[in-house]
């Protein structure tokens, strides 16, 4: 169960090692009066020492502390406290990091330089339940979030394509009929073998193509340009 004072405000954790800037925090948050610091760390050991103890309902969290690197630090306090909200605050706006910071659980995303409006405008919306990534940030993470998806993409497709450099010629003669909707009869008849073979060579790309059955293994032939375009079409 999270901390509350007497009068039942929110409390909040700072984990900095820039005493100065964490002193300034600190002031801003108590200008606000709607909540209370529970306590300053200069080291993501100690910050997650106090976490135990106080079990803050927001950690404002430099990610760049000496002692460890702040997203493994993140990745602890969720850890320890999962209903603890956990906003990063750091000095750049590396689209890398912000995404790696969101990507771990982090609530919220500011930069030391930001008006300090935007801090206890940040605490409230995450304590609603919303993230806080201002509008600058939001760019960056996105456009890192399409690099990162059309890289997977990428890596996906190169995947498949060196599944399918695993089948022999046999084996890819056997599935591109298949993919053509030949049946097992009509395959060992096309190619001279008998049905036996051709079961025997389709368990074989079963497993090199990591599937369970026909269906998946004729979508996945499709899916990475196995046969003629036209014929592909066709037995779609």
């Amino acid at each position: 169960m999270h901390s509350f004072d007497l009068y039942g405000k929110k409390s909040v954790l700072i984990v900095d090692d820039n005493y100065d800037h964490a002193s300034g925090i600190r002031e801003l948050v108590r200008i606000e009066g709607r909540f209370e610091v529970k306590g300053i760390a200069a080291s993501a050991e100690i910050g997650i020492s106090l976490i135990k103890k106080h079990k803050p309902d927001i950690v404002l969290m430099d990610i760049n502390m000496p002692d460890m690197d702040g997203i493994t630090a993140i990745q602890e306090i969720l850890k320890i406290e999962p209903e603890t909200k956990v906003i990063a605050l750091t000095g750049y706006d590396d689209s890398d990091l912000i995404f790696r910071a969101m990507k771990v659980g982090t609530r919220g995303y500011l930069l030391k330089t930001m008006a300090a409006s935007q801090l206890t405008r940040a605490i409230e919306e995450i304590l609603n339940g919303k993230i806080y990534l201002p509008a600058a940030l939001a760019v960056k993470f996105f456009d890192h979030f399409q690099t990162s998806f059309r890289e997977d993409s990428s890596a996906v497709t190169a995947e498949g394509e060196n599944l399918l450099s695993y089948l022999t010629q046999r084996e890819e003669e056997v599935l591109e009929l298949l993919t053509h909707g030949t049946t097992y009869k009509g395959v060992a008849k096309q190619l001279f073998i008998s049905e036996t073979t051709v079961k025997t060579h389709v368990n074989n790309i079963f497993q090199k193509l990591q599937v369970n059955d026909r269906t998946q293994a004729v979508l996945y032939a499709i899916n990475h340009g196995l046969g003629s375009g036209n014929k592909i079409k066709a037995a779609v």
